[in-house]
């Protein structure tokens, strides 16, 4: 079974943090690569926090759901 992922246990984006001083809700991204974890506010996209891409949306938001040991944290932008 999944853990149900809530506003209150999202994590959030360390280098949308780092960079920018904002805490954002990690969050599945898709760009021509593919999906990947990132943040974003009502402007767009503000970092891609995952080293991966995925091929599916189901895949990435699984790879949210199961933490850190399911995916790599980007050191830079």
């Amino acid at each position: 079974m999944r853990p149900t992922i809530t506003a209150s246990t999202v994590p959030c984006g360390k280098l949308a943090f780092e960079i920018m001083a904002v805490r954002l809700p990690l969050e599945v991204m898709q760009s021509p690569r593919g999906f990947y974890l990132g943040t974003s506010n009502d402007a767009g996209p503000v970092s891609r926090e995952s080293h991966e891409y995925w091929p599916s949306h189901d895949d990435a938001q699984r790879a949210l759901e199961t933490g850190e040991c399911a995916w790599t944290q980007r050191d830079e932008p």
